[in-house]
């Protein structure tokens, strides 16, 4: 995880904060808060296959969400940002930039596949493969002890697929064949094991339930769907951000 804000007075510390753990999807945009959970699940309005592409629009959408958050528009705010794993560092400092323009007293930066691994991964510890099946994206990442091993992204996601009757090759095939190259180029074990424990599928696209059926054949092992798929990632940041919330760092503006 990255953040952005620096420290303040004993005084600002003294001030009530609020955080908003934010999914900004090429589709969708998830925002989560404590006591209300996902609170907001609407269109995203300017960003394309994972990056930003009218910071003012997308700007204004999330002042809307932020001003129907728990605790109003009058408190400095935590946020919590979700990002795709490989993007680039200038994609996710336009999308900092853009979240920056809400005041926040602080923002987290944390990858999705960490995120969804933080809500839906199995208990028992062990190295996790998080396939997130997005509109726009598919992203596949071997996390090991809480940290990202390997990654992999196509710019490649569901809505790419015909309405009706679409083939879910293109997507599911996709994603095994990062599987793959991961596995030749794994030289600890730690894809064998996950894909043992099962594949962790996360994002809207896992609710295709032809592309992930066929995801299983074409990789011969166990996907795990996680729970409420699409909202896995915000959900996730969300206990990432409630975590920050108890530290006493995050009551400092910047």
């Amino acid at each position: 995880m990255g953040s952005y804000g620096a420290g303040g007075t004993d005084r600002d510390a003294r001030r009530p904060v609020r955080g908003i753990a934010l999914d900004i999807g090429s589709s969708r945009t998830r925002a989560w808060a404590p006591g209300a959970g996902v609170f907001a699940d609407v269109p995203s309005t300017a960003v394309r296959r994972g990056r930003v592409a009218d910071a003012p629009s997308q700007l204004l959408l999330l002042k809307r969400l932020a001003a129907a958050a728990p605790g109003g528009g009058s408190h400095d705010t935590v946020v919590m940002l979700t990002h795709p794993v490989l993007a680039a560092p200038e994609e996710r400092e336009a999308v900092r930039r853009v979240v920056a323009g809400l005041g926040p007293v602080r923002v987290i930066a944390v990858d999705s596949a960490r995120a969804a691994a933080a809500y839906a991964a199995p208990s028992g510890g062990g190295p996790l493969l998080v396939v997130d099946l997005g509109a726009r994206l598919t992203e596949v990442t071997l996390v090991v002890d809480g940290r990202v091993q390997d990654a992999r992204l196509a710019e490649l996601g569901v809505d790419d697929l015909p309405a009706h009757g679409g083939v879910p090759d293109a997507v599911a095939g996709t994603a095994a064949d990062m599987v793959s190259d991961m596995w030749r180029e794994d030289g600890t074990g730690a894809v064998r094991g996950a894909l043992r424990r099962g594949v962790l599928v996360t994002g809207g696209g896992a609710l295709r339930l032809d592309v992930t059926a066929r995801l299983a054949q074409v990789l011969r092992g166990r996907v795990r769907l996680a729970n409420d798929p699409a909202t896995s990632v915000v959900r996730g940041a969300g206990l990432m951000l409630a975590s920050a919330l108890r530290h006493p760092g995050a009551r400092r503006t910047p």
